[in-house]
């Protein structure tokens, strides 16, 4: 009897972890997000605070993420290793009055580099919350993406 107790204590346990294993994310699988999933509720020229950020949105913190937008124009064509992915196409997506959750700065890793283009591109890599201010101490930008691919 003893060891009948023993085996189903065992058995519970492992689908116990089992359970919970599967529960958490998998950071190496590809994940793909979109501006409307990093968007979060902030009053317009309100201060970023971190407690902002909704669960979901802390979740993607070192996730293998794919997210479509547009690259900001730069003075380089080729071989661009940093860059600001913008919701869209407009100007008025990225600078003052943004919102800040309409750009990801984008550093490609290693070899990887893209190329400038005005058409939508997928950008795919490590998902991050990291600020970025300006000189006058306002947050420029929130979110950061360790590019491995952009296409």
């Amino acid at each position: 009897m003893t060891h009948l107790k023993s085996c189903v204590c065992l058995f519970v346990v492992l689908i116990l972890v089992t359970t919970v294993k599967s529960q958490q994310p998998d950071k190496n699988r590809l994940k793909d997000i979109s501006f409307d999933t990093i968007k979060f509720d902030i009053e317009k020229g309100a201060p970023f605070k971190r407690d902002m950020l909704t669960r979901e949105i802390v979740a993607l913190e070192g996730q293998l993420v794919r997210i479509r937008g547009y690259m900001l124009p730069s003075f380089q064509q080729s071989g661009i290793k940093k860059f600001v992915l913008v919701r869209d196409n407009m100007e008025c997506c990225y600078g003052p009055g943004a919102a800040l959750y309409d750009c990801v700065i984008i550093e490609m890793q290693g070899t990887a580099s893209a190329e400038f283009t005005v058409r939508p591109m997928a950008v795919e890599g490590v998902f991050k919350v990291s600020e970025f201010k300006g000189p006058d101490g306002k947050h420029l930008a929130i979110y950061h993406i360790d590019g491995r691919s952009a296409k």
